[in-house]
């Protein structure tokens, strides 16, 4: 049996919570690689909702073990609200079902407060971040300066490394005319939540290890999408961790030939939040139809989605990038209805047909889709689970997707529900 990736396709928020929890089923172990809590996974089991930000969705199921791997930023205060919300929908979360690697970042408070004060201070070229620090505690990985999980242990040697820390950080706030940071409330907040972390703390690397030799069935779940990759996506209105399928071994501390099966996620629309640019995106009603039909709200931060028609063009650049294999489209009912239905199948900039959108930003928000036009359907595909339940109109549509993406759709949704579900391949089989 393969091992599964899952990555989003778009801009995130392609429904990947609902087909992450239907593969949780048949997978042993859950996975999260990159990210943090500004990521959001609605599931829906039965007749409870579960809103998950910074746990891996198999948590929600007994039996199945979540990590967070070494690729996410953590922060330990969200992780814990999250963890009691759980419990009082009678989901325990515990040494049993989580898993946190030792040499994972934390996010601390003064990366939330940074990345609020500099959108702030940024005005009309603020990038959307959803203020929850990912990016400044990301930056602290790579300047070599972050707390991780494991200095969570030793108090003691922690106080050295969080004298690095302050020499950046109240630089940049003296530079942006706030007080500076007090070492000793810091400590004191660290060694208050550190008795609530460490037992989840363990050797994910060697865990994973050992699951994988022992025949278990690994699903990598992935955050935020493609066109978000701080190196591949829309720059720099992206997110600070690569989102692509690679990330899930170097987050994750496995080898790539650990990763079996690459399913990309993406909406039979196209969504963004945030700022940045979107070729195909309706300002129009109907753009307030698909948004209002497709309940297009974040799930972290409740911000509206900006809608659009289905980029083909886009979306075959992800997958090739991502290296996704097949593809689950979902939210096709929030298209039933409609008299005709466009896909973008390329661009226009400057006078000239490209079928890429290029990497200079500039000329991103220059390009001017090309469209297909397809007729619409009048019945309704909610609910269908089966291809002859969905209309030939429907069936085109989601055909011709294939054929522009250059990628087989392999699971179709319809609903929310994860039992509306068409499956054309099963991911974890070889």
């Amino acid at each position: 049996m393969a091992n599964v990736a899952v990555v989003g396709a778009q801009w995130g928020d392609e429904g990947k919570g609902k087909v992450v929890d239907w593969l949780s089923e048949r997978a042993d172990v859950v996975v999260r690689f990159q990210g943090g809590h500004n990521a959001g996974h609605t599931l829906v089991i039965g007749d409870k909702t579960f809103k998950l930000s910074l746990l891996p969705s198999g948590v929600v199921r007994a039996g199945k073990l979540g990590v967070i791997g070494n690729g996410v930023v953590v922060d330990p205060w969200a992780l814990c609200s999250e963890i009691e919300k759980l419990g009082a929908q009678g989901v325990a979360v515990n040494h049993d079902n989580l898993r946190i690697a030792e040499n994972a970042t934390l996010i601390l408070p003064l990366h939330r407060e940074l990345d609020a004060l500099r959108e702030e201070a940024a005005g009309a070229g603020k990038i959307g971040t959803t203020g929850r620090g990912i990016g400044p505690a990301y930056e602290d990985k790579v300047g070599r300066r972050a707390i991780r999980v494991q200095d969570l242990r030793n108090l003691t040697t922690l106080s050295d490394k969080i004298d690095r820390l302050l020499v950046h950080h109240n630089a940049l706030r003296r530079g942006l005319s706030q007080p500076e940071i007090s070492k000793s409330e810091l400590m004191a907040q660290l060694a208050e939540i550190a008795p609530k972390i460490l037992p989840f703390v363990d050797v994910t690397w060697e865990l994973l290890d050992r699951e994988r030799r022992a025949g278990k069935r690994i699903l990598f779940e992935g955050a935020q999408g493609a066109l978000l990759d701080i190196d591949h996506g829309t720059y720099p209105f992206v997110t600070s961790s690569n989102t692509v399928a690679a990330q899930a071994a170097t987050g994750s501390g496995m080898g790539p030939r650990s990763i079996g099966y690459v399913l990309g996620i993406a909406k039979a629309y196209t969504t963004r939040v945030g700022s940045g640019p979107f070729p195909t995106e309706l300002t129009d009603e109907i753009g307030t139809r698909i948004g209002e039909r497709g309940r297009e709200f974040g799930t972290v931060t409740g911000r509206k989605r900006r809608c659009g028609w289905f980029d083909a063009a886009l979306v075959r650049q992800t997958l090739k990038i991502a290296g996704v294999d097949g593809i689950a489209l979902t939210k096709l009912d929030v298209l039933d209805g409609f008299d005709e239905l466009k896909v973008g199948v390329g661009y226009m900039l400057d006078g000239e047909r490209i079928d890429v959108l290029p990497a200079e930003s500039d000329a991103q928000a220059r390009v001017q889709p090309i469209y297909e036009t397809l007729p619409g359907w009048t019945q309704s595909t909610q609910g269908a689970r089966s291809w002859s339940e969905l209309p030939a109109q429907a069936v085109k549509y989601v055909r011709y997707i294939e054929e522009l993406i250059e990628r087989p759709v392999t699971m179709l949704s319809t609903s929310p529900e994860r039992d509306d579900t068409i499956l054309m391949k099963d991911p974890f089989a070889d």
